[in-house]
């Protein structure tokens, strides 16, 4: 995995040398200041956009891995989602991506959207409605029979990275790739945008909000150029590599 912990240069030490999670003082994604000058971009009121920019935050800001471990890394990410990463090592990258989108579909009953695809084509669809009784043993098959190689495939081409949009994706196929959400859009009067942007990681560990790691301020705001790369403090990706449903 591409490591960017060199751009790091503030780290909360506590009394026993070890970092503490930055708390965060608010509670949900449409909460986190804006960049001077930049305003939030126009939803749908029920668009996926929307329903992600509603989302709530952890009063813990401690990123967990799946076995109950804090995450060694706690300064690379700004607010952790309040999802639960389950107790086997499955919600990964493309995994939370899934996993957030499917969660609004079903809040949202549209059942029959509910689906995935596995690297050979195969399908896992969601056949039980608003029952949710076997809701997360289906997710479960689904992260492990999918990732980024197949859900790079199952999702469309964004024509250009300015056009982006809360909802779409960051993703690289492959054994690894990685794929990141894009949480929220902002945008100034010269049209300059700047996106939050969401992920899991290897192992499967909390859903968090990363930090912008070339921001000395540890904005969370990350800009986006079609001329250059998308840097997170864990990933960089290339511009084209951005996708939508």
């Amino acid at each position: 995995m591409f490591r960017l912990g060199f751009f790091f240069t503030y780290l909360i030490i506590s009394c026993n040398n070890d970092p503490l999670p930055i708390k965060p003082a608010f509670t949900h994604v449409d909460s986190i200041p804006l960049p001077e000058g930049f305003h939030r971009v126009t939803l749908p009121s029920q668009s996926f956009g929307q329903w992600l920019r509603g989302q709530a935050f952890r009063k813990d800001n401690t990123v967990y891995l799946y076995n109950g471990t804090p995450k060694p890394d706690q300064d690379l990410h700004y607010a952790v989602l309040n999802w639960s990463v389950g107790k086997k090592d499955l919600q990964q990258c493309a995994d939370a991506v899934m996993r957030l989108r499917a969660e609004f579909l079903f809040e949202h009953h549209l059942y029959d959207s509910i689906v995935f695809f596995d690297n050979e084509g195969g399908e896992y669809k969601w056949k039980q409605g608003a029952d949710r009784r076997n809701w997360q043993h289906y997710l479960d098959r689904v992260f492990g029979m999918c990732g980024t190689a197949s859900l790079a495939k199952q999702m469309k081409q964004k024509t250009s990275v300015l056009e982006i949009m809360p909802g779409d994706v960051f993703i690289r196929g492959g054994f690894p790739g990685h794929a990141m959400l894009v949480m929220d859009v902002a945008v100034n009067a010269r049209g300059e945008k700047k996106i939050l942007l969401a992920q899991s990681y290897m192992p499967a560990q909390d859903i968090h909000i990363v930090k912008n790691p070339l921001s000395t301020m540890e904005s969370p705001w990350i800009p986006v150029s079609d001329r250059g790369k998308i840097y997170t403090p864990e990933w960089v990706f290339n511009s084209s590599e951005l996708k939508q449903w």
